[in-house]
This record gives C-alpha cells, structure tokens and sequence, in this order.
C-alpha cells in the first residue's frame, strides 16, 4: 500500500484533511496526516517558538524516508512549502502541493500577497516567538468559501505559528540563508501544483510561477480559493489528484 503524506499550513494541524482524506484512502492509500512540530492540540502554545521551516522539512523528510516505500507528498499553503523542501531530502513517489507558498527566489504576483508580507514584516524583523493566528484574516481569505459553521469550526481549531518560519517564507527576500530555497532544476519526482482562481493567498499566477520553477504540470480550479482540501468543491479537487496520480505516477494500483 503506497502512502500519501499530506502537511498541513501555518496556524493548523493534520485535522485540515479529515475530510480529504477519505477518497485516498477509498483509492487504496494509506494516509498520514501529520501535526507539524508544535502544532499538536496538546502542545504548548509557544512550541513553534524559534521553530525554522527548515525543522518543518527535516521531519516531514524524515517521516516520509521511514516508510516502507517512496510515499507520494501532498501539501496545502505554507505546508506545501514544507513539501517542496522535505522532497529535497527524500525520496517520493510524486509530489502535489495545494495552493502553496512559493519557494525562495519567486516573487509574489499580487498586491494582497505584497501587503501581506510587508505586514510580516512590520510585526518584528527580528521576532523569533509564536505568533497568534488572524482569525479575522482566516475568515476573509483563506476560509472565505467555507459555510459559516464549518468555517468557526476551522477557525477554533486554529493554533500559533512560528514567527520565524513564516517571515522565512514570505520575506524569502531578506533572508541571507536562503532557508526556502529547492535548488537548482525541476523536482525527482513527477510534481502537480493545484490553484483555486479565487485565491488571494497565494495567486494562481504566483502558483504558475512556482510550477514552472519546480517543473511541475500546473491545474487550476475555477471558482475556488484557499482552502482547496475543505471548500465547496474539495471533491474535485481529490478526484483531479487521484486521476494525475494515475497517469503520472502509476499509482494507486
């Protein structure tokens, strides 16, 4: 049975995908829906502090790398990123990133995406503590589609994330270690980046970009914004994954 490992984004846990599991596992998969370090419901509040997104990758990396075999690594926004560096450090069977935050070395595509990292920005340069989840912010753009009750459902369940690895990732420009650098050249393994059209998150043309820097195949999803594994139309999402993963990968059997 092939595994597929999917990571969560900043301010959640694995809970993200209790829903979007189910058709993988329906399809023969075994599925992994990991907390990131810090990010589990009975973690200290300020266990992400100092946390780097290169620590993010190096236990994702290491989780996948334990398995009996090359697992396929699924991840949603910053989670995604998380992915694109772990598959730098272990073998896959392929790669999927929902909505990612892009790697170092792409800009932003958006006025939204350039505001919201000069808001990063404002919190501290230096700040390597926990930050407290926008709930507000949640509401508007990343749970926007979302019905209201399973949006405030989301939006308890959110939980601190650290300072560092999220100016790492959005102010990529003003970090002299490049921590969210993939690299030269296109990922080993076969890589598909998804984009809902509506996201402002992370843009679709910032998703395109990151597609062509990763030499993944690259599919947007009309109507759809940021939280592609839980909004009206996740299902389509799941079954355009198992379909690339079927044609491209060869899995599942």
């Amino acid at each position: 049975m092939t595994a597929i490992v999917m990571v969560h984004g900043a301010f959640c846990g694995g809970w993200a995908f209790e829903r979007f599991g189910a058709p993988f596992e329906a399809a023969g998969f075994e599925v992994l829906t990991p907390d990131l370090r810090g990010h589990g419901a009975r973690d200290d509040l300020n266990a992400v502090s100092g946390v780097s997104m290169s620590d993010y990758a190096a236990d994702i990396a290491r989780l996948c790398a334990g398995l009996d075999a090359p697992p396929v690594l699924l991840g949603h926004s910053m989670g995604g990123l998380v992915a694109q560096l772990a598959a730098r450090r272990a073998a896959l069977a392929g790669l999927v990133l929902l909505a990612p935050s892009p790697p170092w070395g792409v800009a932003h595509s958006s006025l939204e995406e350039a505001a919201t990292a000069f808001g990063v920005q404002m919190l501290s340069a230096f700040s390597s503590g926990a930050l407290t989840p926008d709930r507000g912010l949640m509401r508007t753009y990343s749970l926007d589609r979302m019905p209201a009750d399973e949006r405030e459902a989301a939006v308890a369940r959110l939980r601190p994330e650290s300072a560092q690895a999220v100016r790492e990732t959005l102010n990529w420009w003003l970090d002299p270690f490049m921590t969210t650098s993939v690299g030269p050249g296109p990922m080993s393994a076969p890589t598909l980046v998804v984009s809902g059209e509506r996201d402002v998150v992370h843009s679709t043309a910032t998703a395109r970009a990151t597609a062509e820097r990763l030499g993944a195949s690259f599919r947007p999803m009309p109507g759809m914004s940021h939280w592609l594994m839980g909004e009206p139309g996740w299902e389509a999402v799941a079954d355009l994954t198992l379909a690339w993963l079927t044609a491209e990968v060869c899995i599942p059997a």
